[in-house]
């Protein structure tokens, strides 16, 4: 009779129940899988839905969820802009709303509200003591925030004619100007799940702030905010309209800074992750850009990521030394595609045959081969797990879509782009040193001595008219290429290789930035 494992004894039973439990084998995920994950980000999608869960808490989660994803508004403008009084937070809100297209709401937007009983209990109240209660503000924020323009995502059509109308997505959202004012203020907020994903907070000096504000003018008709000074309209129609604000002399402005700056301090705290102090005491259009860089960048994710590099550039650009810092760092797999050829050929592997003809005749390796080659190393359970980083292919657009139809889509992707006579600098004036094999470059690294020098040699690869041939090709092939890779980062690889790896480092740990038209 045949023993079955229970018959076994204990021992029996442990390899029973181990065989029976899959959390002890080896899982192999197929590469499909995080790829999905990361271009449909699944994980911040979950991540998102389960923080508004536990924030509404809803009798029934599931018609919720479904409603949350209807929305699909993870990704819209939810901006706090905070500063003292002529800090310029209003201009740069009114311009970051515009240019967004999203909802600019302040104190003042909220409680002009009309047919709202909350709007009009606000403006008696301001009318009376010239400020609103907190719990009141807060109520209008919540019911302003609850209207379909700043909670969806919304579709408009546009079009010269009927029959040339198209549809597009509008990112909607709010800005919030000057709001919260008082920690009471943030805290409540965020206790009600409003959560903004940036906060920017203008400074500087309350000597410049003062004086500043003396020269503040408004214009009643479109709110515009101008200056005697900085920034005087040149319409006399305009110029002729516009009036001094409420509260405007030195005194005032003097206890209106005293009162933001003891009020700042205690409210920072509650946004440690999503703030950025922007200096104020520049121009209003640098302060706007600052902002607007800002805010279309995305924060770094919790979710689980498997770097994918490529490095693009033409010869000489450092490619190969960036990609081993890199895997040194951060453990990628380094794939550099002419070496993975010449070690096939040395290995004797499968498509050994197939590429030594061609290394014979000093022709290219044709496409097809390269890739063979190519999908055998990132396979391997190493690049998988790990992650890679690619160099020496794709070349051209051919080679880039073959890649992207065999599944290899790079998660990240970076142009290094080296003037021509940086190049010629670089790789003209190496040498090889033909008894000990000791490589120099004449400028960076030169000979010890004279002896040593006579006898140097120079890889014919490493000629001018080579190196010109080469970058030719890149160059022909590279717009294209940037192209096809629509979020590819193009850096200036002219410059300290620990300099160009810290551009690098940075655009593979945080998110890329979204692209605002």
């Amino acid at each position: 009779m045949t023993r079955g494992p229970s018959d076994s004894g204990p021992q029996g039973a442990a390899a029973l129940r181990g065989s029976m439990d899959a959390t002890t084998a080896p899982h192999r995920i197929p590469p499909q899988m995080p790829q999905y994950g990361e271009a449909n980000h699944i994980f911040e999608l979950m991540q998102n839905m389960l923080e508004q869960l536990l924030i509404h808490q809803p009798k029934d989660p599931i018609p919720f969820m479904i409603d949350h994803l209807q929305r699909d508004n993870d990704y819209v403008p939810k901006i706090v802009i905070l500063g003292p009084p002529a800090s310029g937070k209003t201009t740069i809100a009114m311009w970051l709303a515009k240019h967004l297209s999203t909802n600019l709401l302040s104190v003042e937007s909220l409680i002009a509200k009309e047919y709202s009983p909350l709007a009009a209990d606000a403006r008696m109240h301001y009318q009376k003591f010239k400020m609103v209660p907190d719990m009141l503000l807060i109520r209008l924020m919540q019911e302003r925030l609850k209207e379909e323009d700043c909670v969806r995502r919304t579709l408009f059509s546009y079009g010269l004619s009927q029959s040339t109308e198209q549809s597009s997505l509008c990112d909607t959202g709010w800005i919030l100007d000057g709001i919260p004012e008082t920690r009471e203020q943030a805290l409540t907020i965020q206790t009600l799940g409003i959560s903004p994903r940036h906060v920017i907070v203008l400074s500087a000096p309350d000597t410049i702030l003062i004086e500043r504000n003396l020269g503040k003018r408004i214009d009643p008709q479109t709110g515009e905010i101008y200056h005697t000074t900085f920034d005087w309209p040149p319409e006399s129609e305009i110029q002729n309209r516009l009036m001094v604000p409420a509260g405007i002399f030195e005194g005032e402005t003097a206890r209106k800074l005293l009162e933001y700056h003891r009020n700042i301090v205690r409210i920072l705290p509650s946004y440690p992750k999503i703030l950025k102090v922007i200096s104020a005491d520049q121009p209003c259009v640098d302060v706007f850009y600052q902002a607007l860089t800002y805010v279309q960048t995305s924060h770094r994710s919790n979710a689980p990521f498997t770097p994918r590099v490529l490095l693009c550039g033409p010869v000489g650009s450092g490619k190969s030394l960036q990609a081993a810092l890199l895997a040194q760092k951060y453990g990628l797999i380094n794939v550099c595609c002419g070496q993975l050829l010449k070690e096939a050929v040395a290995d004797k592997s499968k498509y050994s045959d197939l590429i030594q003809p061609f290394f014979e005749k000093e022709i290219a390796v044709p496409d097809n081969i390269i890739m063979k080659v190519l999908k055998q190393r990132l396979d391997q359970q190493d690049c998988v797990e790990r992650g890679w980083v690619l160099h020496g292919f794709p070349r051209d657009l051919d080679q880039a879509h073959l890649m992207d139809n065999l599944g290899y889509k790079p998660n990240r992707v970076f142009f290094l782009n080296v003037p021509f006579d940086s190049v010629i600098e670089r790789l003209s004036l190496r040498r090889t040193d033909p008894i000990t094999g000791e490589r120099y470059h004449l400028m960076y690294k030169p000979p010890p001595t004279i002896e040593v020098q006579t006898r140097l040699l120079q890889n014919p690869k490493d000629s001018e008219e080579q190196i010109k041939l080469k970058m030719d090709l890149f160059y022909r092939n590279s717009a294209e290429l940037e192209q096809f890779y629509g979020d590819a980062i193009t850096l200036n690889g002219d410059q300290d290789p620990y300099t160009v790896f810290e551009y690098i480092e940075s655009g593979i740990i945080n998110r890329l930035p979204k692209k605002v038209p």
